[in-house]
């Protein structure tokens, strides 16, 4: 049995860590802080829904800042996608051969690929770097804040005692405290938050159904794939409902909101960043074709279908003229 008195995430090895994390914990409660302000401002009660759309726009802050970084990994994993065919070229040529030399001829040929194509192989890895410690003191300042207003733990950036006992009087549809989790809230409490954390994992489940289906390709697929993809589409979303009923409700309002962004960042991705040769690579080509052929009946230019039959007829039109055989280029010479 858990001790409720008892913040775990400051004792042992989350201790020390979420201790560095603390300049962007101390950043997020005056976030949350500021934009409760706002909406008081505007006429909204100091306890009650005003915290909840804090969170909220927490949220949407966070998602808005990482989004470029996430534009910039999604290019770079096309990028490493479009070459992956040289990749496995290389990877062949040197294909059994151990020794040192052709390692490094090996790695040599590599980097000069991605030089040449502006890739990187790290360039998909970082952004996640950066999103997670961002996302977990999300989850340490939420989870922090009904131990500060019980004073079990002290002030964290703009939450001192008298803030975290406002934002803990809180309540939710009029049945659950943001400070409550499924063990200490009330029946109807129980209810809200086990539909919270049936949304979440529906999220979550989707986001992997939708990208399973939609956007990997027939030809990456094997038994080792397909098996690793579908635990994936099970697992997690299952461990989601361990995990969500011990969190406070304010945590499962920025878990479910992270959620919804990130799915709606994965319908995004798929549609306009599809990996190549998955079906949503063939519908996006289709579009991107049917888009052209609008914008060229507008500008009064042939379709691409009347441009590919022009070229053909003048491709037989010079056959029948200059015959069959290719014409050989001419090098220029040089001048003295």
């Amino acid at each position: 049995m858990l001790n409720q008195n008892v913040f775990y995430l400051d004792t042992g090895f989350w201790g020390f860590f979420y201790k560095i994390l603390t300049p962007i914990e101390w950043l997020q409660t005056w976030i949350l802080k500021l934009v409760h302000d706002f909406f008081v401002m505007l006429g909204m009660s100091p306890i009650g829904v005003s915290w909840v759309i804090a969170i909220i726009c927490l949220v949407l802050v966070v998602q808005a800042g990482i989004f470029p970084l996430f534009y910039k990994q999604m290019k770079s994993m096309r990028k490493m996608q479009a070459l992956a065919p040289k990749m496995q070229r290389i990877q062949n040529k040197y294909k059994g051969k151990t020794d040192q030399a052709s390692k490094e001829a090996m790695s040599r040929e590599m980097m000069k690929l991605y030089q040449d194509n502006d890739a990187n192989p790290a360039g998909s890895c970082l952004p996640m770097l950066i999103q997670g410690p961002v996302f977990m003191s999300m989850f340490y300042t939420l989870s922090a804040i009904p131990f500060i207003a019980r004073e079990k733990r002290g002030p964290l950036g703009a939450f001192d005692v008298d803030t975290a006992q406002q934002f803990t009087k809180t309540d939710v549809f009029g049945v659950v405290s943001v400070g409550d989790n499924f063990g200490s809230a009330s029946t109807s409490g129980k209810v809200v938050i086990g539909i919270f954390v049936f949304l979440m994992c529906f999220c979550l489940w989707f986001v992997q159904y939708f990208s399973m289906k939609r956007n990997m390709a027939a030809a990456s697929m094997n038994k080792q794939t397909e098996t690793m993809q579908k635990m994936m589409l099970w697992v997690f979303p299952l461990m989601y409902i361990f995990s969500g009923t011990t969190m406070p409700f304010a945590v499962l309002v920025y878990w479910l909101t992270s959620n919804v962004c990130n799915l709606l960042r994965t319908l995004w991705q798929v549609t306009y960043f599809p990996t190549p040769g998955s079906p949503a690579a063939a519908d996006k080509e289709k579009r991107d074709h049917r888009r052209e052929n609008e914008r060229r009946a507008k500008a009064g230019q042939p379709s691409l279908e009347e441009e590919a039959l022009q070229k053909a007829k003048e491709e037989a039109a010079r056959k029948e003229t200059q015959g069959y055989q290719r014409q050989q280029p001419v090098r220029k010479r040089k001048k003295k």
